[in-house]
């Protein structure tokens, strides 16, 4: 997996992005397909700050994360929260229609079974 963290106008410091690559590198627990996680920091007038996390996965699956706000921690503190809520509702998703399918088989199966002569 590839953690790429990326500042526009900000400065970036070692801890800010020491920050940011250890709240991402806790992603993979939720959706294991992850191939490449983006974190861009975008400094804006007025104090605010911009935090964007992009999440390739399998299938050329792109989840996107925003947060804005005025403290930089707290921003991708949050992004990361709203990804995580991505990611499990991706992998509920995915993990549902292998269990429906599933279950439709077994549906299937149990109908097409003709009661043995013999057994009443």
């Amino acid at each position: 997996m590839i953690v790429t963290v990326t500042g526009k106008h900000i400065e970036m410091t070692d801890a800010i992005r020491a920050h940011a690559e250890e709240k991402v590198e806790k992603l993979p627990r939720y959706y294991n397909s992850i191939s490449q996680i983006e974190v861009i920091l975008e400094g804006n007038e007025g104090g605010m700050q911009g935090v964007e996390i992009l999440v390739h996965a399998e299938h050329n699956d792109l989840l996107v994360a925003k947060e804005t706000g005025t403290d930089t921690y707290t921003c991708i503190d949050a992004a990361v929260h709203k990804m995580e809520r991505q990611l499990r509702k991706a992998k509920e998703k995915q993990r549902g229609h292998k269990a429906a399918s599933a279950s439709k088989v077994a549906e299937i199966e149990s109908a097409s079974q003709v009661p043995e002569e013999g057994a009443a």
